[in-house]
């Protein structure tokens, strides 16, 4: 590694500090990846011949450590726990990210091939691995077409089983966590509305037609477009928003920093 410039041999470190892999898997990322980092962590995760080998054997040893006495499967007690040993707030985002890369079916619930299958495609066998894929998995959140992707599982793993819609509760305390991500300052506007003037549960289409509104509507609203195909609910909103004078003319949001 002598031979790198200062700028790729910083690179490499950070790289081997997160994903825990050796100097050589780290040289082959970057370099695949012409030294972009982010690149090659999205390298090193989705793709099976960067990633260290993982022992299935202690991948049981994590997954009895956590596992419900009474069920074969990672239920609400073995989460905090889980979250405990990583040192993670239970109600922190990275949490959903993990549950994502988990293809968690639902909230609080891991089975053991959920569990299991997840930590293989992160590359991750002990305890300490997992301490030291979080940083990644938060930053995954920056990413536009990621954080997208979490956003649309978000709204089965967090509904109740069986049903169509979403508890208006559940859906305001996912979009009040999703949405601190992105700072779009209409958030809580939004579920203000929601509680005084709708008070049912959300649909998957107002869900995932609210991101493309918070996404491609500036908050002053300048370039709202009545006539635009938005739910009956985002119209509403907006009506709401102009009776009540709210303007948001002066802040920006993730997503308007990059218009």
């Amino acid at each position: 590694m002598h031979k790198l410039g200062r700028g790729h041999r910083d690179k490499v470190q950070q790289f081997i500090a997160i994903t825990g892999a050796s100097e050589k898997v780290a040289l082959q990322a970057l370099k695949a990846s012409d030294w972009n980092l982010e690149g090659a962590f999205d390298l090193f995760y989705s793709h099976p011949q960067f990633k260290s080998f993982t022992d299935s054997r202690h991948l049981e040893e994590l997954y009895k450590r956590y596992k419900d006495p009474y069920a074969d499967m990672i239920l609400a007690d073995g989460i905090t726990l889980l979250c405990n040993d990583l040192q993670v707030d239970p109600q922190d985002i990275v949490m959903l990210v993990v549950s994502w890369h988990m293809k968690a079916a639902t909230m609080c619930e891991f089975s053991k091939q959920e569990f299991i299958g997840g930590l293989q495609a992160l590359g991750i066998d002990t305890l300490e691995k997992f301490c030291e894929r979080i940083p990644f998995m938060r930053s995954e959140l920056k990413d536009e077409q990621k954080f997208r992707e979490i956003y649309n599982f978000a709204f089965a793993w967090a509904k109740e089983k069986g049903q169509k819609s979403l508890a208006l509760d559940t859906a305001i305390g996912m979009w009040q966590l999703l949405f601190a991500e992105k700072h779009w300052p209409l958030v809580e506007h939004w579920c203000q509305f929601l509680q005084a003037r709708h008070n049912k549960a959300i649909s998957r289409d107002t869900w995932s037609q609210l991101l493309e509104f918070a996404r491609t509507v500036e908050p002053s609203l300048s370039n709202y477009d009545a006539e635009g195909a938005w739910p009956y609910l985002i119209d509403e909103f907006v009506e709401y928003l102009q009776e009540n004078g709210v303007m948001q003319n002066d802040q920006t949001t993730d997503w308007s920093l990059k218009r």
